[in-house]
């Protein structure tokens, strides 16, 4: 009976971390993408022109692809569980 016991709080803990780590996955997924986004259309916010407006096109392109394959795996990660 106490096995049983101490095998279910293990399994509720394991159950409550993993949904707690799937969670943060796709939070950081979102913003990671959300700078992915403003990296490759930061020039059409009114917000972000000012500070989009002597860079590099072509560092922003492939740091906002970097964003966004990498928000794309987290957000794969968080979705599947699969830890």
């Amino acid at each position: 009976m106490e096995m049983d016991l101490g095998r279910q709080v293990r399994e509720r803990n394991r159950k409550r971390y993993n949904n707690m780590r799937s969670l943060k996955d796709i939070i950081m997924a979102a913003i990671i993408l959300a700078v992915g986004v403003l990296m490759f259309f930061g020039d059409k916010f009114q917000f972000t022109r000012i500070l989009m407006a002597n860079k590099d096109p072509m560092i922003k392109y492939i740091f906002g692809g970097l964003c966004a394959l990498y928000g794309g795996f987290r957000l794969y990660r968080g979705i599947k569980q699969d830890y």
